[in-house]
C-alpha cells in the first residue's frame, strides 16, 4: 500500500493535509490520533468510500480512486460500528458475506472457530455479546482471505478476553502475509501489535516509525529502582549513560532489599503530546 501527498477536504475543513505512508505485506501500521484527526477519512479512501481531493493512493498496485472491483475483492474491512444481520445466525452472516465475493462453499466453521464462536454457530446475532458480535465481525472481514486488512479500532470497549482474541488473530493475519492497518486508541495495544505506527493529527502526520525508534528518541535510557531501607522505601533513577551506572547500581543493592527495577522509556501517549500538543484521546 502507497499514499502520496493524500489530500481531502469537506468543505473549509482541510482532513488530509498531503499524507504520505507505506505499508508493507505483513506488516502492522498503527495508525494513532485523536478524533477528527484524519481516520476515518484515510480509510474510506483507501477503501473506495471516498475520492481524495489531491494525492493518490495505491493498493496492491490498484489506484483507489478507480473502484476496481478486483482490489475489492482482495481487502477486508472490520469498522467500529457493527453492521450485521441480527436475525441471521453467526455462520448465515459469514456465508452471506462469503457469497458477495463468489465463494459458494465457505467454511464458516473454521472461521468461527478462529474467533471462539465455534458453539455459537446457529446462534442469532440478535443473542450476542458486544463482544462476541466484534469477533463475528473480524470472521466477516476475513471471509475471502485478504491480501490487506483495514481495522478501525477492531477492540474499542472489549472485555480483556475478547480483545486478547482480536489481537492474536490480527497478529496471524500479518504472519499470513496480510498488509494490516489498524486505528486504535489502546497504546498498549499500538505498542504491542505494530511494526511501526504512523502519528495522525489535525490532517498531518507527524511520525512514522516503529515504537522502539520513536521511545529511544524520545526517551531517557535510566533505570529507576525502588529500594527498601527497614521500614522506608526510597526510588532513585540511574542514566544509562552514566560511567558510573553500574556502581551506583551496586551501591543500591547492596545497601538495603530492591524492591522494583524498570526501565524508563517514553510512551507512545507521551511521545504523541510531545509531537502534537494533543492527547490520543478526544
Amino acid at each position: 500500500m502507497i499514499v502520496e501527498e493524500l489530500r481531502h477536504s469537506y468543505g473549509a475543513v482541510e482532513a488530509l493535509k498531503g499524507i504520505s505512508f507505506e505499508i508493507r505485506q505483513g506488516e502492522i501500521l498503527g495508525f494513532l490520533g485523536p478524533n477528527g484527526a484524519g481516520k476515518s477519512t484515510t480509510i474510506k479512501i483507501l477503501t473506495g468510500q471516498l475520492a481524495p481531493n489531491g494525492g493518490r493512493g495505491s493498493v496492491l498496485g490498484f489506484d483507489v480512486s478507480a473502484d476496481d472491483p478486483r482490489l475489492q475483492a482482495q481487502i477486508g474491512v472490520c469498522f467500529e460500528e457493527k453492521n450485521l444481520y441480527e436475525a441471521m445466525t453467526g455462520a448465515e452472516n459469514l456465508a452471506f458475506f462469503g457469497r458477495l465475493f463468489g465463494i459458494r462453499r465457505l467454511d464458516s466453521a473454521a472461521l468461527l472457530s478462529r474467533v471462539g464462536l465455534a458453539d455459537r454457530a446457529d446462534d442469532r446475532v440478535k443473542t450476542y455479546s458486544k463482544g462476541m458480535r466484534q469477533r463475528l465481525m473480524m470472521a466477516r472481514a476475513l471471509v475471502n482471505a485478504p491480501q490487506v486488512l483495514f481495522l478501525d479500532e477492531p477492540t474499542a470497549g472489549l472485555d480483556p478476553v475478547s480483545s486478547d482474541s482480536v489481537r492474536r488473530l490480527i497478529r496471524e493475519e500479518a504472519d499470513r502475509g496480510a498488509a494490516v492497518l489498524l486505528t486504535t486508541h489502546d497504546m498498549a495495544e499500538a505498542d504491542e501489535l505494530s511494526d511501526r505506527v504512523a502519528f495522525l493529527n489535525d490532517g498531518e502526520l507527524y511520525a512514522v516509525d516503529t515504537p522502539e525508534n520513536l521511545k529511544l528518541e524520545h526517551g531517557r535510557r535510566a533505570v529507576r529502582v525502588r529500594v527498601r531501607r527497614g521500614a522506608e522505601v526510597t526510588e532513585e533513577s540511574i542514566p544509562l549513560d552514566d560511567p558510573d551506572a553500574s556502581r551506583r547500581l551496586a551501591d543500591l543493592v547492596s545497601a538495603g532489599q530492591v524492591v522494583t527495577i524498570h526501565t524508563e522509556e517514553a510512551s507512545l501517549s507521551s511521545i504523541f503530546i510531545e509531537m502534537t500538543g494533543r492527547e490520543l484521546e478526544g
